[in-house]
């Protein structure tokens, strides 16, 4: 089996609904700046090429705030702020730990996280 492209894949929310949706969405919540911002960061720290940050559509829990997955890893984010940025690279795109106060509840991790 070949070796995976990147160490990890990080796909950020930013999809849009119309004001007023009963569910939000992730876009109203200013997910392109904080995948903006998450993609200098993970840049900034040697990461390109190893690490890959993503805009992706709907992941289908844009209630639960900014959303976001981590692939192979299987977790589940939400409610990211820009305050979160730093700890969230740092963490988990550097040094592999999960930030489990930004883990959501309502979806499944990967065994053994």
């Amino acid at each position: 089996m070949p070796e995976p492209r990147f160490e990890r894949h990080l796909f950020i929310c930013t999809n849009a609904r119309a004001d007023g949706h009963p569910r939000g969405c992730c876009a109203s919540k200013g997910s392109a700046d904080i995948a903006k911002a998450i993609k200098i960061a993970a840049y900034d720290r040697g990461l390109k090429g190893r690490v890959r940050v993503n805009k992706a559509g709907c992941l289908d829990a844009c209630e639960e705030g900014v959303s976001a997955v981590l692939y192979p890893d299987g977790v589940w984010f939400r409610g990211i702020t820009l305050d979160d940025v730093d700890e969230l690279v740092e963490r988990t795109l550097v040094k592999g730990e999960i930030v489990e106060r930004l883990v959501s509840p309502g979806h499944p991790r990967a065994a053994g996280s």
